[in-house]
């Protein structure tokens, strides 16, 4: 799924849509991969997934991403994502 990220926030959040990416919030900063590990964890528990099955596979020094969540369909994102 392709992922727009806003790192610094006050908590780490899904934020809904802008453009064609999913807006997420993380409170981590820009550094050394914190925001893309906050992502993935927040992903992870939000899936009910481990978080070895989530992945930035583009993106990773962008606000911009490609991530990837191994065994979740696209139908099953809309509705978790949905209920927020």
């Amino acid at each position: 799924m392709t992922v727009s990220v806003l790192p610094r926030a006050a908590r780490t959040e899904y934020a809904g849509v802008q453009g064609d990416a999913m807006k997420f919030r993380v409170a981590a900063p820009p550094v050394e991969g914190a925001a893309n590990e906050a992502l993935c964890a927040f992903l992870a528990e939000r899936f009910g997934i481990p978080r070895s099955a989530v992945a930035v596979r583009t993106g990773h020094g962008s606000r911009r991403k490609r991530v990837l969540l191994k065994g979740v369909s696209a139908k099953r994102v809309r509705a978790v994502l949905a209920e927020s």
